[in-house]
């Protein structure tokens, strides 16, 4: 590997989250929480999202005061209660509790037992949950997250939301600086995230248009295919789209579809703070270690 492939991105891992060192501290701004969510709804709006999609506040009572907001990728029963312990009573993620409505409320470890248990733990410790998910992919501040990490120059949206300026799906980019071959930017994926990332394509492809993508590839990398760009990072992709994909031409780095979008909750965290909430009112709950490589856990 050379030193043209190992790359330190000023928003690299410890970047991704962070833990708390104690309860939060009381807001300084006076916000009700349905306040604070029609606030985030106007950076991030809720008609930008899919159909399909559950976006804003899924639990919670709009009158209360905000006493605290933790941000999260995935609004887990343990995040709920990491959020609960710190002070917070509100939380903030990208994922939504649900897409399709639990069928029944109860205790469980985790919402992959119970579907409805992020919702019992969320109304039984007094945390409002609402998640912008959709709404905020497509948004311009989700646009330069993965560009910015990644060295790269963001010139335009893949996939354009109709309608709008500036918001859509995935990041058309170009290097800032000399270009690099799919084995040398796959080594600089595998230095910001700190995975190694599934990669298919000729390793020694010299690289000059790539596009970025968080989460699923969706229309992405059809899309991209038809710009005739080299290669896409995404979070997520079947295998047999990612064969057909990669012996078309265009070349496939995929991260993990967590490791491409836990950047997300920092630009949640930040819009949050640009509402009057300061230094250690707002918690950035740690999701980086919900899975590992074999090969990199050492017994």
């Amino acid at each position: 590997m050379d030193s043209s492939s190992i790359y330190t991105s000023p928003t690299d891992n410890e970047a991704l989250a962070k833990r708390s060192t104690g309860p939060l501290s009381r807001p300084s701004a006076t916000m009700t929480v349905g306040a604070l969510e029609a606030a985030m709804a106007a950076e991030f709006p809720l008609a930008d999202g899919e159909a399909w999609d559950r976006s804003g506040m899924s639990v919670g009572d709009p009158a209360r005061l905000v006493e605290g907001v933790a941000v999260a990728l995935d609004p887990t029963v343990d995040a709920i209660g990491a959020a609960a312990d710190a002070g917070a009573n509100v939380l903030i993620t990208h994922h939504p509790l649900f897409l399709q409505p639990p069928e029944s409320f109860a205790p469980a470890s985790s919402v992959g037992a119970n579907a409805g248990a992020g919702v019992w733990a969320a109304i039984s410790r007094g945390v409002a949950v609402m998640s912008f998910h959709t709404c905020l992919d497509v948004s311009a501040k989700a646009q330069r997250v993965l560009p910015g990490m990644l060295g790269l120059h963001f010139e335009r949206v893949c996939v354009p939301l109709p309608d709008t300026a500036g918001k859509g799906y995935g990041q058309v980019c170009s290097f800032d600086g000399s270009k690099l071959t799919l084995g040398q930017l796959a080594a600089r994926c595998t230095s910001v995230f700190g995975r190694a990332p599934r990669v298919w394509g000729d390793f020694s492809r010299t690289l000059e248009r790539v596009v970025t993508c968080t989460g699923s590839i969706g229309e992405v990398g059809h899309a991209a295919l038809a710009l005739q760009a080299d290669c896409v990072i995404c979070g997520e992709i079947k295998y047999h789209d990612a064969l057909a994909l990669s012996q078309a031409g265009l070349d496939i780095i995929e991260v993990g579809h967590d490791s491409s979008e836990l950047p997300l909750a920092t630009v949640l965290a930040a819009t949050v703070e640009s509402l009057g909430f300061g230094d250690g009112q707002v918690l950035i709950i740690d999701q980086r270690d919900n899975w590992a490589y074999p090969e990199s856990v050492r017994m």
